[in-house]
């Protein structure tokens, strides 16, 4: 019997202002489309369990991407990136994300992103509400501050080691050792100022403090998820986030922390296939109509 995984990994070329850009992929799965973001500073080896879960995967067409400068997917090649510093802006995120999607020429698409990446599934409900089916911001909120600092990216430290080093207290403690092992791998193999570049979007160019009350849940339904052990994007502060969304379901996910796809996926699953049935039926009861 074959033991060669069912996902299938591929590049597209995506341009960003005027920017081309060679992006990896994995996709497994059929349906409805799911684009999956990876945390700040990693890459979508963290989605994994998502990408082989046959029961997700029958339903869903399940894309995860390596954003530029993550995994395999390079800073542009065809321009002197090494000349400026990284920092990730609130514009070029939300338009990476919907080239990224319409260059897969994906029809409405879910999107569901984690951390940095739950942060800009609020910007893009805020943005694209015509576009996404529903976005999904795991361990999400409406303002993030204070994590843009120069000791992520210092002369004097180890970068894997320090930003690999600063996820292991995000974890749950009961979460399984070998996937918090696995989720400190992934980050001790980020490129120099790349979690410190991502975090300037969480930090500093991401605030949507005023105009959460412009998101529409129900042209884009919204579904914040967030583990109780996050003490960066907490319990309350999505719920305080989802409280201001009219429509917007929030769900504090018990046993986990701020890495639940990776760190604990069996509890976090359980969690996200409420969230996906919910989608489905929204799109039978449109079917109905």
């Amino acid at each position: 019997m074959s033991k060669l995984s069912t996902v299938k990994g591929r590049y597209v070329y995506v341009n960003v202002q005027d920017v081309e850009y060679k992006v990896y992929f994995e996709e497994n799965g059929q349906g409805i489309p799911l684009v999956c973001q990876h945390t700040a500073g990693s890459d979508n080896r963290q989605w994994r369990g998502l990408l082989e879960d046959g029961n997700i995967t029958k339903n869903f067409r399940v894309i995860a991407y390596d954003l530029p400068r993550h995994g395999k997917s390079d800073p542009p090649h065809a321009v002197e990136w090494w000349k400026e510093e990284y920092k990730l802006t609130t514009q070029w995120f939300l338009q990476f994300v919907r080239s990224f999607c319409e260059e897969l020429e994906l029809e409405n698409p879910v999107f569901m992103g984690s951390s940095f990446g739950g942060n800009v599934a609020l910007q893009l409900a805020l943005e694209y509400p015509d576009y996404f089916r529903a976005t999904i911001p795991v361990e999400g909120a409406d303002y993030t501050p204070g994590y843009f600092v120069d000791w992520w990216n210092h002369p004097h430290t180890h970068g894997g080691e320090v930003c690999a080093s600063g996820t292991w207290g995000l974890m749950a403690p009961q979460s399984p050792e070998k996937d918090r092992r696995l989720t400190w791998w992934y980050y001790s193999q980020g490129a120099p100022g790349v979690f410190k570049g991502d975090l300037y979007f969480y930090s500093v160019d991401h605030d949507l403090r005023g105009k959460l009350h412009l998101i529409n849940a129900e042209k884009c339904p919204v579904y914040l998820m967030t583990g109780e052990y996050d003490y960066l994007s907490t319990p309350a502060d999505s719920k305080r986030t989802a409280d201001q969304i009219s429509g917007a379901k929030f769900v504090e996910m018990k046993g986990i922390g701020h890495f639940p796809m990776s760190e604990n996926y069996e509890v976090f699953v359980k969690y996200l296939e409420e969230v996906l049935q919910d989608i489905l039926m929204k799109e039978k009861a449109l079917v109905i109509k």
